[in-house]
Order: structure tokens, then sequence, then C-alpha cells
């Protein structure tokens, strides 16, 4: 589930959106109000649960062999992801849909998402996103599942990985 050339993606598990209005997110630091998209390369990073807290690690320019063997695995990609048991059962469960949004208005902005500042039509009915981890499979992103992701976070970004954490208030404690 990726976009097309001249599109980006939201992810959603609303499916009766029908005009995304610039917003400013309870959750960011960010003081402007955005419509928030993603570019292929970042789509896997939604392919969740909206509440589900993730920790997600891949091998970028700076990464050493070692970090990669450490923490990815020596012959199990370039990309992991990783949740909590807890999160298991509504990630094989969650109704998500994939909105088709034109990336024209869009810009990149931040490291993992573009963003409008003007109202955007979708430019089809949302697509149902089915089997979650069929689609880590396809691509290749292994998905970890286990009781805390705090220790893995840790190891994550003190190595030389890239990375992102998503919704990691919600992870346990």
């Amino acid at each position: 589930m990726k976009p097309a050339p001249g599109q980006v993606l939201h992810f959603s598990e609303d499916p009766t959106i029908t005009e995304f209005a610039p917003h400013v997110a309870p959750t960011s630091n960010e003081k402007d109000a955005f419509v928030w998209a993603v570019g292929p390369e970042r789509c896997p990073d939604y392919w969740f649960p909206r509440q589900c807290p993730r920790a997600m690690a891949w091998t970028g320019p700076a990464t050493t062999a070692d970090d990669r063997d450490r923490i990815i695995g020596a012959g199990c990609g370039t990309r992991v992801h990783a949740i909590e048991f807890g999160w298991l059962k509504a990630m094989q469960e969650v109704e998500l849909y994939a909105y088709r949004l034109p990336a024209e208005p869009f810009e990149a902005r931040f490291d993992n998402a573009v963003v409008a500042t003007v109202p955007v039509r979708p430019l089809a009915p949302p697509e149902r996103v089915t089997d979650l981890l069929g689609l880590h499979e396809r691509e290749g992103i292994q998905l970890r599942v286990m009781s805390s992701l705090w220790p893995f976070w840790e190891e994550v970004i003190s190595s030389s990985l890239e990375f992102s954490g998503i919704r990691l208030r919600n992870a346990r404690r």
C-alpha cells in the first residue's frame, strides 16, 4: 500500500473523510496547522492501528555493519518494526484506510512526513488496508513483537541506524 506517482497517502481508521483541513495536531510541537501525509518511503510507518506504539529502525548511509547485525540481524534485511504483544490483536483486526491525495500541495518539511497548508480533497474514496502483517512481509520488513519497546528503543537510538518512534507515549512502562 503505497502511493502512485504524483500522490501521497494519509492513513486513517475513519473511512468517511471527504476533505482534510489543516490543523494543529494535539501531540505536535508545531504551532502551524497542516494536513499530514507520507510518501512511499514512509508509508510502512503507518501500517499500524493509529494509537499503536511502534519503534522502527532501518539502515542508512552511516549505519555500521555491527549495528545492522546487532539490531536488525545478520541476513534479516534492512528494516525492523517493533510493537508490544498487547497490540498484536489490534494490528490484525484494525480497519485501516488509505486516502490517496494529490502530491502537488504538499511539501517535505519534516523527516517522516509531507505537509500541506491548504485543505486537500482525496482523489478517490479511501482504500481498505488489509493484512498489515502481510504488508510487512511483502516489503521485507521484520515485525517484532515484544513485552516492552523500551529496551529495544534504547538500543536503536544509541546506534548508527536511522529510526522513528510513533505513539511511544502509549508503550508499556
